[in-house]
Parts: C-alpha cells; sequence; structure tokens
C-alpha cells in the first residue's frame, strides 16, 4: 500500500522516480552527493521548499550510524559527520550511502540507521544541522581539502567535477559539520527534538 502511494504521488508530480543507480556518487564525499542531488531535483524544476540537508554529527565528531555500506553485519560505522536529504512532505531520506531502500522513508531510516541514543556513551550521542536545500545550494563551498593527506595526495579520489565555491567561499565545510547553533546555517537539534520534530511529518520550516 505505502509503494501504490508513493507511485501516485510521483505521477501526482509531488515526487520524483528517481534511482540510486542515476545519481552522481562519489564514496567518502556525502556533503558533494547530497549537493549533487539538491542540484539535481531543482534542474528537474522540483520544488526545494520541503527538502533539507542534514549535517549528522557531535562535537567529538564521531557518530554511530547503522546500515551504511561500510557497516560489518549489524555493527555500526562511526563517522566523523555524515550529509543525507530530507524531503519533509513525503518523510522521504536520500542516503547514497545506507544499504535500506532508495530513497527510505525517515521512520524506517530512523529506526534502523539512526537507532538511539538512549544506550549510547554521551561521546556518540547524534546531533542533526538542518539546513534548507536552497540554502545549501548557495552557500556550501569544499576545496576538498579534508581529504588530503599532509604530502598533497588523496585520502580517496575526488569527484570527476570541479570543487564547488560560491562567489564568498572556496571552504566553509567546518561551518556546516559543526554542531554549535551560533555557526553557519540552519537549526541544530539532538537527535530526540529532531525526531520529534521531523518524523511525525508536521508543518514547520527550518531557520537559515
Amino acid at each position: 500500500m505505502a509503494e501504490e502511494v508513493r507511485e501516485r504521488k510521483m505521477k501526482e508530480g509531488e515526487g520524483k522516480a528517481l534511482r540510486r543507480e542515476d545519481c552522481e556518487y562519489t564514496s567518502c564525499y556525502c556533503e558533494e552527493n547530497v549537493w549533487k542531488l539538491c542540484e539535481f531535483f531543482r534542474s528537474e524544476g522540483s520544488s526545494l521548499d520541503q527538502m533539507f540537508v542534514l549535517f549528522i554529527s557531535n562535537d567529538n565528531r564521531t557518530v554511530p550510524l547503522w546500515k551504511q555500506k561500510s557497516c560489518r553485519g549489524d555493527q555500526p560505522v562511526v563517522w566523523d559527520y555524515h550529509v543525507v536529504l530530507l524531503c519533509s512532505s513525503q518523510s522521504l531520506v536520500y542516503d547514497l550511502d545506507s544499504e535500506l531502500q532508495f530513497p527510505c522513508s525517515l521512520k524506517a531510516y530512523a529506526s534502523q540507521s539512526l537507532r538511539s541514543d538512549r544506550d549510547l556513551n554521551p561521546a556518540y550521542h547524534r546531533k542533526l544541522r538542518v539546513v534548507p536545500a536552497d540554502s545549501f545550494l548557495s552557500r556550501f563551498a569544499s576545496d576538498r581539502s579534508h581529504m588530503k593527506n599532509q604530502d598533497g595526495t588523496w585520502k580517496m579520489p575526488p569527484p570527476p567535477y570541479p570543487p564547488i565555491h560560491t562567489a564568498d567561499s572556496v571552504m566553509n565545510l567546518d561551518d556546516f559539520i559543526s554542531m554549535r547553533p551560533a555557526v553557519g546555517w540552519g537549526s541544530v537539534f539532538s537527535l530526540d527534538h529532531f525526531l520529534l520534530r521531523y518524523l511525525n511529518n508536521q508543518s514547520h520550516s527550518a531557520a537559515s
């Protein structure tokens, strides 16, 4: 039934039948993968009003996630940060590094990939910076320097397209990863507060 509803919404123009394999993807460059995903939706004429980029991190930059391609069995992988796209009008999460369905319902993503902070050491508690997709497209910049070793070699091969810059910046990734509310753009939530606000698909808008 859920699949039938999704197909009906897509036919009515409320969503795009986007396949994972059709997306621009470079391993270990999740922020750029999501930027490209936002760019795709904008180029297709989709409204970005209810789309939000989620930066998942914490002050220690140690955040566990489950059901990722890098996971081993039911053990989580611990990232310094991860980035996904939320379509809040349909409660769908687009995560190109996930083993879950693409896109995945926010409810399933929360229960299977995010899970709970309840039994975790506080050092691993997750926070989320929620950034409107249109703001992310216009403000994000990365020179990819965080992916270089001290000798200038790449930790992981970069995307084939040029680095994403704005008129004002060539590198502001840390402002998005930071979970200090006074830094960067969007709104910062604890995991519990994020789920309380967004899981029920309530009417909302993220502060810019």
